[in-house]
């Protein structure tokens, strides 16, 4: 008898008696609706080229642990049809991110490098390899070179 009152209060919260409780799609965005200080994107994007910036060994190599990892960022221009941007690879991100390739960036957010925008996938986020994209990345409307300014406005009363 149990069972039959579990199974009904079950169907009554609209889910199965072992189900998670339901996902949102993901909403993709392009990159030229990217904006300073937001987070929370999904994009597909193709990956144009990838420059290493720091391959570090680490500090103290008698440690275990993630601290004895070496620490690897490279530099990636990745675009789709409407613009492109800077994307920040760390560790293990590296690997992904080889020129050519189609990657979906889930939870990406923006950060500002010395006035310019960046992307960026941080522990929360995701990057996936995905098949190969029929767009042209339109490396001319590249987002990290416009530079940003910071401006305090004084409200008088």
């Amino acid at each position: 008898m149990a069972t039959k009152a579990t199974a009904t209060t079950t169907q009554q919260h609209g889910g199965s008696a072992g189900s998670k409780p339901g996902l949102r799609k993901p909403v993709f965005v392009k990159v030229d609706s990217l904006t300073p200080g937001t987070n929370g994107h999904t994009l597909i994007v193709k990956v144009v080229n990838s420059n290493p910036i720091l391959n570090k060994k680490p500090r103290n190599p008698t440690f275990r642990g993630s601290q004895n990892q070496n620490t690897r960022i490279a530099e990636c221009l990745v675009g789709d049809e409407t613009g492109a941007i800077l994307f920040t690879a760390r560790n293990d991100q590296v690997e992904l991110m080889k020129p050519g390739n189609t990657v979906i960036l889930r939870n990406a957010r923006i950060d500002m490098f010395k006035g310019s925008m960046r992307l960026a996938v941080d522990k929360w986020g995701r990057i996936e390899v995905t098949e190969p994209a029929k767009f042209v990345v339109k490396e001319d409307n590249n987002l990290s070179l416009v530079e940003y300014e910071l401006v305090n406005v004084v409200e008088e009363s």
